[in-house]
């Protein structure tokens, strides 16, 4: 049932109708300001009046999410909306009631309650893009399409409120009209109006588009705006134009690869589009393909470039004609103009060109061994420089073998020694050599020919016997040589060979004899049944087929050896076939003996040398040596060796008698002085002397002064015991004497003599 309920007057008052549970669809307006709650219907049931009934709703916006969007009081039925209601957020709600009563039983069957939201026109037109991008080719005619721009209304598009309306609010430029493009107020598109279209002129068009909704309702409906850009693309209705009718260069001869002339166009076309891109090609003047053009990529100009060789002597100007075009093809109804052709003058510069030859290699064939002097052929060249009436002059640049010689004038060639086909120089029958032609130019050109002289073989090389050396056995049933021979010279001046031996000496034939096997080969063997062991020089004569046949006497060394079971040499013979004669093998033996002798001697030599050493040391205690150092002094004239010594003064001086108890004689430089010691004053000890050097010469004085201070640094006369000398014949001593003598003065000589202390006075050694 729904509420309000109708109501009808009678004559008892008034009374209620029963109505079904059926609710129609509500209506809500979107954007409604309140307030709120707001209510929206009544819910009442027909058993209400009989018991306390509960109401409610679920659904979408009740209970489930966007929730509480409506409510209902449960007891009187009253539905509310809560807040304001958004079409483009949701456009309807599917709701159920129900109907329990107090211990929740249901007392009427859940009622469908549809909502739906009035639209209202709130939201303004939106371009997909504020920014749309087009194209189109200049020339277009009228109508032609360009683009399309599209617009959406949020709010309900079977309404006004939601229908889109388009129109052009500016053109910029205007030009060539202020109405180039129009747009289809429905649908978006924009479309050329007017013809005109030329991008030389005008490359962009800046189209501001108007999207209106309620129908284009300027005055109720909300409009958007939106740019559309349209560029006008670029066909080739421009055809390139040489800038020039005329163009020249110029040319040396006989170079290629050269840039001889630029041509220069003109197109309005788009830069660096096929439309602009030029393409030159040659239409006359050049039959034999000289030349050719490539197009700058950056300047688009046309480089008239030399691909073949020009010859002043054939051509000395060419009259080219050139023709430009794009890499597209023009436009539809645009015709090529009078300025797409250009004449090109390329004139060509003489140059010294080099002399040729004009057979080059040359081949000759001879007989090897022609004389010298002979004259083999002309090899001469040809100068191109026809109009400039130079001289050819001719020279040797390659000759290995130094066999010819070349006429500088007019280049005939001769032989300056023999030609020899066995020659080193030679490489497949064929002598090669290089020669130089050069003219008298400004500057001189200079060109080369090849001459090969194919010699033909004569028969001038006798053969030569193989091998030079053989073995066999002492018994001539074992075994024979196989005998050959090799001849520099080349068929028919060389086998079938003959082998033959000489008759002189007579011993040949009687103790060998040679078997032919075939025209090359033969066997050499024993006649005799047993010859002694040895080395044979054997004489074999071999002879060719040549004409006249050459024949040469070769030796044959044959080591006869004894042989083996198997007809193998023994060791014996083995060192004889190897070439060692007996007087090579004692030269050999001589050496190992002499090699052998040389080492022994060396090593006898370095044992006694180390033994000797051994010696010097054992008798020198490097403990006792104590010496600081060691001075040596060479001096020569004038030093004491060289001086003429009085003897007597090597006697016992007169002066020391005082001081020796012992008798008159020499004085032993290795015996302390029993005289007594001299007293010296006692010096007062100076803590600091003042004077450093007065301290050390009052102490040399001192030492110079004592004649029984070590070191006795005196004459020695030990090694004089001559007539008159006072030393005692050492017969008298005898070891029995030594207990009698005391020696512990030595202990007090100091560490030179303490080996000696030791020795005498009975210590013990270290």
């Amino acid at each position: 049932m729904l509420l309000p309920w109708p109501q009808h007057r009678n004559a008892n008052g008034l009374r209620r109708q029963k109505r079904d549970w059926v609710i129609p669809p509500i209506n809500v307006p979107e954007n409604s300001r309140g307030p709120f709650p707001q209510q929206l219907v009544r819910i009442r049931s027909d058993k209400d009046n009989d018991i306390p009934i509960r109401y409610s709703i679920t659904g979408v916006g009740a209970d489930q999410p966007p929730m509480e969007v409506f409510s209902i009081d449960s007891m009187s039925g009253r539905m509310y909306v809560t807040r304001p209601m958004d079409r483009e957020e949701r456009a309807s709600y599917h709701l159920r009631a129900h109907a329990v009563d107090m211990n929740g039983n249901k007392v009427e069957n859940p009622i469908d309650l549809y909502i739906y939201v009035i639209d209202m026109n709130d939201n303004r037109p939106e371009f997909i893009n504020q920014v749309y991008n087009g194209s189109v080719d200049e020339g277009s005619k009228p109508g032609t399409y360009v683009m399309t721009v599209t617009a959406n209304d949020a709010d309900d598009s079977t309404t006004a409120n939601g229908m889109v309306r388009y129109r052009i609010v500016t053109q910029t430029p205007q030009s060539p009209s202020q109405n180039m493009f129009t747009i289809n107020s429905e649908t978006g598109d924009i479309v050329t109006v007017a013809a005109g279209l030329d991008r030389e002129k005008v490359q962009q068009y800046t189209v501001i588009i108007q999207a209106t909704d309620m129908e284009g309702n300027l005055n109720y409906g909300l409009s958007n705006t939106a740019t559309a850009i349209i560029t006008v693309t670029d066909v080739n209705d421009n055809p390139p134009e040489f800038t020039a009718s005329t163009y020249a260069g110029e040319v040396p001869e006989n170079q290629v690869e050269v840039v001889v002339a630029n041509l220069t166009v003109m197109d309005r076309d788009q830069p660096h589009s096929p439309n602009w891109n030029a393409f030159y090609r040659i239409i006359s003047g050049d039959p034999s393909g000289h030349f050719s053009i490539r197009t700058d990529p950056v300047t688009n100009e046309g480089m008239v470039t030399v691909v073949k060789a020009v010859d002043y002597e054939l051509n000395r100007a060419f009259m080219l004609t050139v023709m430009v075009s794009n890499q597209a093809p023009l436009a539809s109804g645009i015709q090529m103009s009078f300025q797409s052709t250009a004449g090109v003058t390329i004139s060509v510069m003489d140059i010294n060109e080099a002399p040729y030859f004009p057979s080059n290699h040359k081949l000759i064939r001879l007989e090897e061994g022609v004389p010298t002097g002979t004259a083999l052929t002309t090899f001469s060249a040809v100068d191109p420089d026809r109009f400039m009436q130079q001289a050819v002059r001719y020279s040797k640049l390659s000759d290995p073998a130094n066999w010819l010689h070349i006429n500088a004038t007019n280049g005939q060639i001769t032989t300056a020694a023999v030609l020899d086909r066995e020659s080193l120089y030679i490489r497949n029958n064929v002598y090669e050599a290089t020669f130089l032609a050069a003219d008298n130019g400004i500057p001189p050109a200079s060109g080369t020919g090849t001459l090969q002289i194919y010699l033909i073989d004569i028969n001038d090389n006798a053969p030569e016997l193989l091998p030079k050396e053989a073995q066999i056995c002492e018994k001539p049933s074992l075994n024979a040589i196989n005998i050959t021979a090799a001849d520099a010279d080349v068929d028919p001046n060389i086998g079938p060979y003959v082998f033959e031996l000489p008759f002189v000496p007579a011993a040949v034939r009687r103790n060998w004899t040679i078997t032919r096997l075939n025209g090359d080969y033969a066997q050499l063997s024993l006649r005799i049944l047993y010859l002694e062991a040895g080395v044979y020089d054997v004489p074999i004569t071999v002879t060719d087929s040549g004409n006249p046949p050459l024949s040469n006497t070769s030796i044959i060394k044959v080591k006869v050896c004894p042989c083996d079971e198997n007809g193998d040499c023994t060791t014996v013979g083995a060192v004889v076939a190897a070439g060692l004669g007996t007087s090579a093998i004692v030269a050999i033996l001589i050496c190992i003996v002499i090699l052998l002798t040389m080492v022994l001697l060396f090593v006898v030599w370095m044992k006694r040398r180390e033994k000797e050493r051994h010696t010097k040391q054992l008798l020198i205690d490097p403990e006792d040596d104590v010496r600081d150092n060691i001075l040596k002094y060479d001096e020569e004239g004038g030093g004491e060796e060289d001086q003429d010594y009085d003897l007597s003064q090597l006697q016992q001086p007169e002066t020391m008698e005082h001081v020796l108890s012992k008798a008159p004689g020499v004085r032993r430089v290795d015996e302390r002085p029993v005289g007594a010691e001299p007293q010296y004053p006692v010096r007062p000890v100076v803590p600091h002397p003042g004077d450093i050097g007065d301290f050390i010469n009052e102490g040399l004085r001192a030492a110079d002064n004592d004649p029984t201070a070590p070191p006795y640094d005196s004459l020695l006369v030990f090694d004089y015991e001559g007539s008159g000398s006072t030393a005692g014949s050492v017969s008298s001593l005898n070891s029995s004497s030594s207990g009698d003598q005391d020696y512990d003065y030595l202990n007090d000589w100091g560490p030179r003599f303490k080996k000696l202390a030791d020795m005498y006075g009975g210590g013990e050694e270290d």
